[in-house]
């Protein structure tokens, strides 16, 4: 098979507001075909690189390439090749879903047909319904379908499920899978981690305006090894009463928290012990770090104003 091509490029990329770099130095790399996350607290500079690479912002410095093309200098040819879906749209509510997506297929020179687009999204079922009678997740999916409507090879998704019910959050992910099974790359900002980890193939965390993590949900997980073992403190039993174990558990209210680098150990020394006394360890659990977990202590605690 031939090599994956790059579909974004970025090297040292610097946007600088006044005498503050919201954009300092970044380097990121996009193959093509991947649904990248990219995360960042408020004030990383997600919102102007972003910006930057859909070529609706200068730069100050550095090497930007999307699709094989500087976007600061790139034509209608180039954009054609690109969908955007904003935070917020509001489509022509009189339109019906099939008249809107006509309406932007009259827009590029070799657009999806307006039939297929309609059932990638799954408004097939509303495609004779006018834009402003649709709910608030099937206005998203209409979002997704004019930024399709171009067979475009790139895809922005900027918190596309801001707002979004739990239901209707899942079914916006499936437009997204089936984004990842037609081949489009899909950049994707978004502050659930839940989302990321379930749609992304590889998750950029930034803290100020640098790429400070990058890698699969499963890589960023590994980087915080330790694993947490949490109880309730046995009736009768006092915290000084605990087996040694390779990290000194944290009790608090009855309840026992142990982080833990080696928890097969840790969980055979707790077992045996409570096995022992005849005692049951009530509300055992082993959890590993989640992503958000680990984005918490890569992203740090702090915001700053701005992009």
């Amino acid at each position: 098979m031939p090599p994956v091509a790059d579909a974004i490029v970025v090297e040292g990329l610097v946007k600088r507001y006044g005498d503050r770099d919201v954009v300092d130095g970044l380097d990121l790399t996009v193959r093509e075909g991947e649904v990248l996350a990219f995360l960042g607290r408020n004030g990383a500079g997600k919102t102007t690189t972003t910006e930057i690479l859909e070529g609706y912002r200068t730069r100050d410095a550095g090497r930007v390439e999307v699709l094989g093309q500087d976007p600061a200098g790139a034509g209608t040819d180039w954009r054609a090749r690109l969908g955007i879906v904003l935070q917020e749209s509001q489509p022509l509510g009189a339109l019906t879903v099939r008249e809107t997506l006509r309406l932007y297929a009259a827009y590029f020179p070799h657009p999806r047909p307006v039939d297929e687009v309609i059932g990638l999204v799954g408004l097939s079922d509303q495609a004779g319904q006018r834009a402003g009678r649709l709910s608030g997740g099937q206005k998203r999916r209409l979002d997704v379908g004019i930024a399709l409507i171009g067979r475009p090879d790139l895809v922005f998704l900027d918190e596309p499920t801001t707002g979004f019910d739990p239901d209707a959050r899942r079914q916006f992910w499936d437009v997204i899978h089936g984004l990842r099974e037609l081949g489009t790359t899909v950049f994707l900002t978004t502050h659930y981690m839940d989302e990321a980890q379930v749609l992304a193939d590889r998750v950029a965390v930034l803290r100020d305006g640098k790429v400070a993590a990058l890698g699969t949900p499963a890589e960023l997980q590994a980087m915080r090894g330790d694993v947490e073992i949490r109880f309730e403190l046995p009736a009768g039993v006092a915290a000084a009463d605990l087996p040694a174990l390779s990290a000194a558990p944290d009790v608090a209210g009855g309840a026992v928290r142990v982080e833990t680098s080696a928890p097969t150990r840790d969980l055979a020394v707790l077992c045996g012990w409570a096995e022992g006394r005849g005692i049951e360890l009530a509300n055992l659990t082993v959890e590993r770090p989640t992503l958000e977990d680990v984005f918490l202590a890569i992203a740090g605690d702090h915001a700053e104003a701005g992009a």
